[in-house]
């Protein structure tokens, strides 16, 4: 089975890592992919709220944001680090997303995903965050990882070796 050669980069901030999301995509057409971006921020997500959610269900930008990450095989995802940690913003869609259906995993199962970001602090507890939570819903992350800052700025050779090793990877079909 043949999976399209595309990808969405997910930012979680519209600063810097909107930025680092836009050069992920650039490149990743120059390499011949098809590549969009989606900004969070840009989203009105509600709160995640477990009473809401039994009470009401998910909202229908939910459901809407599901449609659309899963048209997708595989993504980057451009993330800071807060306190130390990941962003609210991902965390809240991710709590969201996971209760569209009653696989908690069925987004993210078999999906491949880099992950990148660029971070006033140092990073590296955003992305080993990450990594544990994409893991744990059935990802398959990249190895690879790409940390950038003010000091460590991100080299587009980091970007195209990321999207090549990203973009050999199919979806795992269970």
């Amino acid at each position: 089975m043949s999976v399209p050669n595309e990808f969405m980069v997910i930012t979680a901030s519209n600063g810097e890592n909107l930025r680092l999301a836009e050069r992920f995509k650039k490149i990743g057409q120059e390499l011949g992919a098809t590549a969009e971006v989606l900004d969070l921020t840009s989203l009105d997500l509600p709160l995640f709220n477990p009473r809401v959610n039994c009470e009401t269900g998910n909202p229908a930008i939910i459901s809407d944001l599901c449609h659309q990450m899963a048209a997708v095989p595989r993504w980057v995802i451009c993330a800071p680090e807060y306190n130390g940690s990941i962003p609210p913003v991902f965390t809240n869609a991710v709590a969201w997303m996971t209760k569209e259906n009653d696989d908690f995993r069925s987004l993210f199962n078999g999906r491949p995903i880099a992950m990148a970001t660029f971070s006033g602090g140092g990073g590296m507890n955003l992305l080993t965050s990450m990594r544990i939570q994409l893991t744990h819903l059935g990802a398959q992350v990249v190895g690879r990882q790409l940390l950038s800052n003010k000091e460590k700025p991100a080299k587009d050779e980091s970007i195209k070796e990321l999207l090549l090793l990203l973009l050999q990877l199919n979806p795992l079909i269970s």
